[in-house]
């Protein structure tokens, strides 16, 4: 029987010889478009067994996880319900990952809650919208840009959010109302109003969290099966179904401790388009306006919702030995929004802790999605009515939980030793984040790409003292670079009494642009008018190349260092090479004719 690595994780053809059209029609382009072709031609019944206990245990964790999530997304509880089983049916057609859940999280729900003022309309059009972008995004193939947000960004990001999101179902803990959302204001009003807790639900929360442990992605796979565990993938479910067990009890006696989750919508959403305009009691707000109120977070949400999918896909597809494909994962959660959009779904992405769950239950292919999204509409369908009687501190508790493993206190004694210098964006974001999150990933991502930028304009130089004057630039030459190249060379040349000459090894210099010629030129012209020389080692073909196109007249270089130390230290039988297509050596004149 094929393994479902294989059948998920192929490699790609190359198909480098085939004809543009016979590409588009071949049948590995229609895999890699519906990679669904690529595994149900070999499904078995032994993949479908494990698949219905990885779905099944999946769904018992999204119910209850929904449900927090929309408190933490500040809407509704059944919209929390109405974002969890989309995903489940787009990621089994195009899917890459047989482990990846799409649906809410905890992250995306506090930017929902940031950026949609409370308003379902608006976090119904951010999904269609946030949608829209993916799409275009993965059409365009533009999957690299996620590669410029650094991972301190993102370690800076999710620490903050997990704090945020953990010390807002604090209230909720607690028992605490008239809270706001505004983290310092929360932490504010939180200790101020302490003595309003309801003991007994903060001592019910205590037995909540201890019965919910974090998942651990190190899990082997089919560890919650096969090690006769399957009750502990639920515990979501026993938890939230026991405490609204205990909280109807009370309602029987006709004393309420606990503050309940209250009223959910009954029945499956209607199928409609998102709301274009919103009607408030201060008169109709346009889509324009809408858009504009949303701001940042039109690009925000969609960036931060590919992250932390493609991050889970490619975490647990390294575990597993199987390759994703960024920009079909692109594809797929760019149509679950723009899709869930249409039964009113607020931005979702790929779940951590339920790809945990669902790779320790040994799911063997994205089918397992079926059960989950099934179960999920039944449960909109038939059991709405019993969410009533749930207390808010069980689903805090599951938040709690299913936050607190995002924070990664060891990230900050790995980058002290690895590099110290990432600290910065990495605190930036931290701190920034708790202000405003939109300026927190800016302004992190700002510093990274400055330390970057900075290394592009100060690229390492290695000197060497010896006969000849030896200077290696560690990587390739930039415009910003020249200045700092033009200084190191005068300084110790030039400017040096008797003037020097030296080699410029450019054995790692692998590209160079039009403002590093024109340097390079003036250099030249300065040394001959210093009556010495100028070398070069190493030149690799696109430089020459360059060098060549940009007309550049008496570049005198050698094919060793060797030869030329010999030609400076005015030792016979050694002559250089000029620059000029007659005098470039054979196999380079052939390599830059071709």
């Amino acid at each position: 029987m094929p393994s479902p690595v294989k059948a998920l994780g192929q490699a790609r053809p190359s198909g480098a010889s085939m004809a543009p059209q016979a590409r588009c029609c071949s049948p590995a382009a229609l895999q890699r478009r519906l990679p669904i072709l690529a595994w149900l031609p070999d499904y078995s019944v032994s993949w479908l067994k494990m698949d219905a206990i990885a779905g099944l245990s999946v769904g018992l964790t999204v119910i209850p996880q929904a449900l927090a999530y929309a408190e933490v997304a500040a809407l509704p509880p059944q919209y929390g319900l109405y974002s969890a089983f989309m995903g489940c049916f787009v990621y089994f057609f195009l899917g890459t990952s047989r482990d990846v859940t799409l649906g809410p999280t905890a992250i995306m729900s506090l930017l929902v809650s940031f950026y949609t003022f409370h308003e379902p309309a608006y976090a119904v059009l951010l999904a269609f919208l946030s949608g829209c972008i993916q799409l275009a995004m993965g059409f365009l193939r533009l999957g690299f840009l996620l590669d410029f947000i650094s991972c301190p960004v993102i370690k800076g990001f999710t620490s903050a959010a997990t704090i945020t999101i953990g010390f807002g179902q604090i209230k909720n803990l607690l028992g605490l109302q008239g809270i706001p959302r505004q983290f310092f204001l929360q932490v504010y009003h939180t200790f101020r109003n302490i003595g309003e807790t309801r003991y007994l639900m903060a001592v019910w929360s205590c037995p909540c969290r201890e019965a919910l442990p974090p998942y651990s992605p190190q899990s082997p796979r089919g560890a919650g099966f096969t090690n006769g565990s399957r009750s502990v993938l639920a515990r979501n479910a026993l938890v939230v179904s026991f405490a609204a067990l205990v909280a109807y009890s009370f309602e029987v006696t006709g004393y309420q401790p606990f503050v309940l989750t209250g009223q959910t919508a009954e029945g499956l959403p209607p199928v409609r388009l998102p709301p274009f305009s919103v009607t408030t009691a201060n008169g109709t707000v346009s889509f324009t306006e809408m858009v504009q109120d949303m701001g940042a977070g039109l690009a925000v949400v969609p960036l931060m919702g590919l992250l932390e999918s493609i991050a889970v896909a490619k975490s647990f597809a390294s575990q597993n030995n199987y390759h994703v494909d960024a920009n079909q994962e692109l594809l797929a959660i760019g149509l679950t929004n723009v899709l869930g959009s249409l039964v009113s779904s607020y931005p979702v992405t790929g779940s951590f802790g339920r790809t945990a769950v669902n790779a320790q239950s040994g799911v063997c292919t994205p089918a397992g999605g079926l059960v989950t999204g099934v179960l999920v509409l039944l449960s909109l369908d038939y059991l709405t009515s019993l969410f009533y009687y749930i207390p808010k501190s069980a689903l805090a508790a599951i938040i709690i939980m299913a936050v607190a493993p995002l924070f990664d206190a060891g990230i900050f004694g790995t980058l002290w030793r690895v590099k110290r210098l990432d600290l910065l964006p990495l605190c930036v974001t931290f701190l920034l984040c708790f202000w405003e999150v939109q300026y927190g990933i800016l302004a992190g991502t700002l510093v990274s790409a400055l330390i970057l930028l900075h290394s592009v304009a100060r690229p390492k130089m290695q000197v060497s003292e010896g006969p000849v004057l030896v200077l290696q630039p560690a990587s390739g030459l930039h415009f910003p670079a020249i200045e700092s190249l033009r200084e190191a060379i005068l300084s110790r040349t030039l400017e040096a009494s008797p003037p020097r000459c030296m080699v410029l090894d450019c054995t790692h210099v692998c590209s160079i642009d039009y403002t590093v010629v024109l340097g390079l030129g003036d250099l030249l012209g300065d040394f001959h008018r210093h009556g010495v020389t100028l070398a070069f080692v190493g030149l690799q073909v696109p430089i020459v190349r360059a060098l060549l196109s940009a007309g550049l007249k008496g570049i005198q270089y050698f094919s060793t260092l060797e030869e030329a130390e010999k030609y400076l230290s005015q030792e016979p039988g050694t002559q250089p090479y000029n620059i000029s297509e007659d005098s470039v050596p054979e196999h380079k004149v052939a390599l830059l004719k071709a």
